[in-house]
């Protein structure tokens, strides 16, 4: 496979954080295309705990000496939305691959602004949205183009953020502020969308209402309350740019229901569910059903055993990993398999779309 891709990690804390749980375990799959070499954090303390903890051979002062160093050849942001566009910034003016957690920017500014700074550096980049690459999206796709459904009329999604919902910890209030980018929106809705648009097509028209019923949020590890500016209700509907009718629904917190996720495609000669735990799609090991024909009952319609052989059994890792493995060959052989940052400023212009939608409707509102 030739020498491995050197990775250097901003943001790696071991524990429950995102880079242990899904950026570890995935690029450990891929041994013969990486190496994970050093970790940048907020302090070097905080670096030199994450390296000890991951064996890793570099604890670096700051993200400035990651991205500097002739050790790296990725660079993987992996922190807040706010700090993505100076991370990102920094390494590809130090000329080096990035692959950075979705959202790629707080906002469509940010996103567009790195996607041409990326463009003129030409280094390889790739954006997480890993839904796109989940066996089950995959199959899904080859099921709508094969015509399992005959022609799509209609698709409705409804699906929970699990935060947003009136209660957070400390570590994760700053979803609740509405200027950090991170939104029930952009983040549960964003990443599935990523693979709605993959399956389906991108909008054609829509109309959009962001509704914020939850005014404050209880901080359950301080006592503290904070004010919730975030809405915690995403209501879209319209036409997708092939004709079929489409209504999505997100909505904070998690529902007592069986599924957190549910995704109906309704055709001409079938009929296809999808669902979740929850409506973190990117996140899920996600069930198929379906139904055409003369059918009256949906039976399992999942991608075939070999799909998952030889990926990490949890969804967290496996998609993750089946990212890494298309950003390998983007890198070696110059191919555009991963999802990049061009990908990434469509995906925050559809939700510019709804943002600017639901506006007008408020300002047109009685």
């Amino acid at each position: 496979m030739g020498t491995r891709i050197r990775v250097g990690i901003i943001g790696l804390n071991p524990g429950i954080h995102w880079a242990a749980m899904a950026h570890i375990p995935a690029l450990a799959a891929l041994p013969d295309d990486y190496e994970v070499v050093g970790v940048a954090n907020t302090s070097l303390a905080s670096a030199q705990r994450a390296a000890e903890a991951f064996s890793l051979p570099h604890a670096f002062e700051n993200s400035q000496a990651l991205v500097e160093s002739p050790e790296v050849d990725l660079v993987v942001v992996t922190v807040k939305v706010p700090h993505h566009h100076a991370l990102v910034s920094a390494a590809l003016n130090a000329g080096k691959h990035v692959y950075c957690e979705w959202p790629l920017g707080n906002g469509l500014a940010e996103a567009r602004a790195l996607a041409a700074l990326a463009e003129a550096r030409g280094v390889v980049t790739a954006v997480g949205t890993q839904m796109r690459v989940a066996p089950e999206i995959e199959h899904l796709r080859q099921l709508i183009a094969d015509g399992y459904v005959g022609e799509v009329l209609s698709t409705t999604l409804v699906g929970s953020g699990g935060q947003w919902g009136g209660r957070t910890d400390a570590a994760h209030a700053y979803l609740d502020d509405v200027r950090n980018g991170a939104t029930l929106l952009s983040i549960p809705l964003g990443h599935t969308l990523a693979g709605f648009f993959d399956v389906l097509g991108g909008f054609g028209s829509l109309s959009a209402r962001l509704i914020n019923r939850r005014t404050r949020t209880s901080i359950t590890d301080t006592g503290a309350t904070i004010d919730k500016t975030t809405p915690d209700q995403v209501l879209v509907h319209g036409t997708l740019e092939r004709g079929a009718a489409f209504s999505i629904h997100y909505r904070g917190g998690l529902s007592r229901a069986d599924s957190n996720l549910l995704w109906e495609i309704n055709g001409t000669e079938g009929d296809i569910q999808v669902t979740g735990a929850s409506g973190h799609a990117q996140l899920e090991q996600l069930t198929i059903r379906g139904a055409r024909g003369t059918e009256t009952a949906l039976t399992e319609l999942m991608p075939p055993a070999e799909a998952y052989a030889d990926w990490p059994d949890s969804p967290v890792a496996r998609n993750v990993a089946r990212m890494y493995a298309l950003l390998a060959r983007d890198i070696r052989e110059g191919t555009r398999l991963a999802p990049g940052f061009g990908d990434a400023v469509a995906l925050h212009e559809a939700l510019e779309a709804i943002e600017r939608s639901a506006a007008a409707d408020t300002r047109d509102a009685p």
